[in-house]
């Protein structure tokens, strides 16, 4: 086997050699251009790390069957933690990008367009296969519109991919525990008992939500415009409220995490546009974009998993949750396998 040498393995003269400045080009002195070219080759590696671990928890998610507490449901909650890392630094790599003043970018700003951040693949990418869908974008009119052919194609067929939303949407509605006969008498609904429960908690402000819990978990009208099914409405719930029986707790880390990422996202994209209003105030951007407007309003809709937020407005204390059939407490403490 012939020895692996680092700088070779790691194709270090490709990447240390990808910084060619513009403005050395046209013969500008713009000291800061090193540190923007690096910090936005660093995100988009990073982009394709995030996109090989959501491809990762896809995979896993494309199965018909997953145990609730198997050695995959384990690494779905490993990747999409180790996602939520990665977004983490890059809501904090801004900070160094923020060293760089509105005249220092200037010096270099111009000879940029139409090259944009906005025209970043890997993350538009990234958001579709996450599960935000082009009717829910904000300024769908320019959103390709800067894009080459060849980079339009791969954001359309990303689109059309099946996303990590459908398919935890179609694991939930898959799941068990409220439906298998072995644990509920005929006839028998959990959440028949929990919305009186549920209604008792609420204080007189809250008495509308009663309207939503119908929609979402009563099964007596559709979810609207909803993209999570009643199924998996309820799982979802379920999972929250008995997260700390055993079985139950790797599916709420994995729920979890999703919203830390929509958190974090939302994170990135209000530390982008407070930095690029910092930097240029008004101006459009150099892809076109309204600028810090767009990420604004971004950052204000682009939240792919909201739904699953929206179900803690649905949940109540421990100590007064229902009792659960003893066969399906010991089912979901293990002692009963």
């Amino acid at each position: 086997m012939k020895p692996v040498y680092y700088s070779e393995y790691l194709q270090l003269d490709k990447i240390l050699n990808a910084q060619e400045e513009e403005s050395k080009k046209h013969g500008v002195r713009a000291d800061d251009e090193m540190l923007f070219i690096i910090i936005h080759q660093s995100y988009e590696l990073w982009f394709k790390q995030m996109l090989h671990e959501v491809g990762i928890v896809r995979e896993i998610f494309l199965k018909q069957n997953i145990e609730d507490n198997s050695a995959d449901m384990q690494n779905a909650v490993h990747r999409m933690k180790r996602v939520g890392i990665i977004l983490q630094m890059l809501v904090d790599k801004i900070t160094i990008l923020e060293t760089m003043t509105p005249l220092d970018f200037l010096d270099f700003r111009d000879f940029l367009r139409p090259a944009s951040g906005f025209q970043s693949i890997q993350f538009k990418i990234l958001e579709a296969l996450l599960g935000l869908p082009f009717d829910q974008r904000f300024g769908q009119q320019y959103y390709i519109s800067q894009l080459n052919e060849a980079d339009i194609e791969r954001v359309k067929n990303a689109e059309h991919e099946v996303s990590l939303f459908s398919l935890v949407n179609d694991w939930l509605s898959r799941m068990p525990f409220l439906k298998d006969s072995a644990y509920w008498s005929e006839g028998d609904d959990f959440f028949d008992s929990y919305r009186m429960l549920y209604e008792a908690s609420l204080q007189e402000g809250e008495k509308q939500n009663l309207t939503s819990f119908d929609e979402m978990f009563m099964k007596k009208s559709e979810t609207g415009s909803r993209r999570l099914s009643i199924d998996s409405n309820r799982a979802a719930v379920f999972i929250m409220l008995f997260r700390d029986y055993p079985l139950l707790n790797t599916p709420y880390q994995f729920i979890n995490s999703l919203l830390d990422i929509d958190e974090l996202l939302a994170q990135w994209r209000y530390r982008h546009m407070n930095m690029v209003q910092r930097m240029i105030g008004r101006r459009i951007g150099t892809g076109g974009s309204t600028g810090a407007h767009y990420l604004k309003n971004a950052a204000d809709t682009h939240y792919i998993f909201k739904e699953f937020a929206d179900l803690t407005s649905f949940l109540i204390q421990r100590n007064k949750l229902p009792a659960l059939p003893d066969n399906l407490a010991s089912m979901l403490g293990y002692s009963g396998k």
